[in-house]
């Protein structure tokens, strides 16, 4: 089936679905019935036992359900709606996820809907307030990743966790490309705006937790790991990077190394190994090398020599061993070094 002649039909409903409940059926019912114009259902390897639940969506004019062979994960199963959506409803401005699991209203879906018909160009989160019973693994999550995520990313969401979400067409097609599978898919989306240069505007929504979120199927410390790597990846290349460094400064001091030419060679070397992880596994830039790298070694020397001023300055004035004053000038530049990188080096190609 497709639709590339019928124009715009308005942004498309999009429910990846493991194990639903029957109540599904009429759900998307209900979606259909209050205008979204198409509702892709992607079943993400459920049992036979849900064969009817999805056979009944099937029957259901306007909407559409896609099957995994197996359980690929909630971004996998969003990766298979978008794609489809690109595919056969290229005027669309665009999709709403909405979770499988009741967190979700129809009358939210549709606000959410209409602020992304209005506003295209931006990605629009659904954003609970926390307010009233919430399940502590919830509230406890949430807010800390909307910390990390404020603290890393640089952008002050509410609700960094929400599943039911706005996305343009623009940005549909760029996440097909993001290699997270499962939940962490969904903060990686997050970082993709941020680096697209792409605004994210929250419209607020009812915070929905059914019999104390028992349906979810979110394994709160396996997926939780995942999502919080996602946040922390700048960390811990920078802790590679900063061991790297350290421990080729360590030996050169001992085996008689000036502090400056010791720098000079411990900052190179962990700056190279630096600099391809970054690159390729942190902010995932697409940008080419001579854009990219120039920059980088301008970033490498300038800090470098405000690291060495540190490090002659404490061990002269206050007395500080050259290896500790070497550790603490590399903590106390590191949050800027973070954010150079992440704002001005490692941007995609397209802004």
């Amino acid at each position: 089936m497709t639709a590339c002649s019928d124009g715009n039909l308005g942004v498309i409903a999009l429910i990846p679905a493991y194990q639903p409940a029957e109540s599904l059926v009429e759900f998307v019912r209900t979606l259909l019935d209050r205008g979204f114009p198409q509702v892709i259902v992607v079943d993400d390897g459920s049992d036979p036992a849900c064969a009817g639940t999805f056979a009944a969506i099937t029957a259901l004019t306007g909407a559409t359900v896609l099957h995994h062979a197996i359980n690929l994960g909630k971004g996998a199963a969003i990766k298979s709606g978008l794609n489809y959506a690109c595919v056969h409803w290229p005027d669309s401005p665009g999709v709403v996820t909405i979770d499988a699991d009741g967190q979700h209203g129809v009358d939210d879906s549709l606000k959410v809907s209409a602020r992304l018909q209005a506003e295209p160009d931006r990605l629009v989160v659904g954003a609970r307030s926390f307010d009233g019973d919430v399940p502590l693994r919830s509230r406890f999550g949430n807010s800390l990743t909307r910390v990390l995520f404020r603290v890393l990313v640089g952008v002050p969401l509410s609700d960094t966790q929400s599943g039911l979400r706005g996305i343009p067409r623009a940005l549909a097609l760029k996440l097909l490309l993001v290699p997270a599978q499962r939940y962490e898919f969904e903060l990686d989306m997050l970082l993709l705006c941020k680096q697209l240069g792409i605004a994210i505007v929250e419209e607020p929504i009812l915070t929905i937790y059914l019999e104390n979120n028992k349906s979810s199927h979110f394994n709160p410390i396996l997926d939780s790991a995942k999502i919080y790597f996602s946040l922390l990846r700048f960390s811990m290349s920078s802790v590679i990077a900063a061991v790297i460094d350290n421990s080729i400064f360590i030996t050169l001091i001992g085996l008689g190394w000036a502090i400056f030419p010791g720098q000079v060679a411990s900052r190179s070397i962990s700056g190279i190994t630096n600099y391809l992880m970054i690159r390729n596994f942190v902010f995932f830039s697409d940008e080419q090398h001579r854009k990219s790298l120039p920059k980088y070694i301008i970033t490498v020397v300038v800090l470098g020599f405000f690291s060495y001023g540190m490090i002659i300055f404490m061990s002269e004035q206050f007395d500080v061993s050259v290896l500790l004053a070497k550790i603490l000038a590399e903590t106390i530049i590191y949050l800027a070094n973070f954010v150079i990188q992440r704002d001005l080096i490692f941007r995609t190609s397209e802004r």
